[in-house]
């Protein structure tokens, strides 16, 4: 069986059973894009987040099938999507050991470009099931409402909407 996929803007085709194999392990191990981690391998720690169609999943249990004719975009992907959030992250000292800072990155690049005012609640809602084994949830949220504010300002400042 053969599908397409958009990979970070790059159309790739897909051969085999993508109905067996979960999208984590074609994007790791078959393109190299190593920036998503294995955490749980259950869906439940968020390690493994990447966007399809824009909203956050997790590709540990999405399978290359469900992502046919869709567009999947990786930590790598996000680069210059995301400066902002990354920059703050740095600066806040966010990551500890890092291995959760890819899906956590993704979530919260998904968020700010929903919601360009995000309340506590909303940040908070946005990173469930995004598990830091660190502790980092303080300056995570931290980092996201900084981000939020710096995009805001910017925005004011070009003369775009907020």
């Amino acid at each position: 069986m053969a599908s397409n996929i958009t990979i970070n803007g790059v159309d790739v085709d897909v051969t085999g059973h993508p109905d067996q194999m979960p999208l984590l392990w074609f994007v790791r191990d078959h393109l190299d894009l190593t920036g998503t981690k294995f955490g749980c391998g259950r869906g439940l720690c968020g390690a493994c987040t990447v966007l399809l169609d824009g909203v956050p999943i997790r590709s540990c249990q999405t399978t290359l099938a469900s992502a046919h004719g869709r567009s999947v975009t990786t930590i790598e992907g996000l680069a210059d999507r995301n400066k902002i959030v990354r920059e703050v992250w740095v600066e806040q000292n966010v990551a500890q050991c890092g291995y959760c800072q890819a899906g956590q990155i993704v979530a919260a690049t998904a968020l700010l470009e929903s919601n360009k005012n995000p309340s506590d609640s909303d940040i908070d809602a946005s990173l469930i099931g995004n598990i830091c084994r660190c502790g980092t949830y303080s300056r995570i949220k931290t980092a996201i409402s900084t981000a939020a504010q710096r995009m805001r300002d910017m925005n004011a400042n070009t003369g775009e909407g907020a």
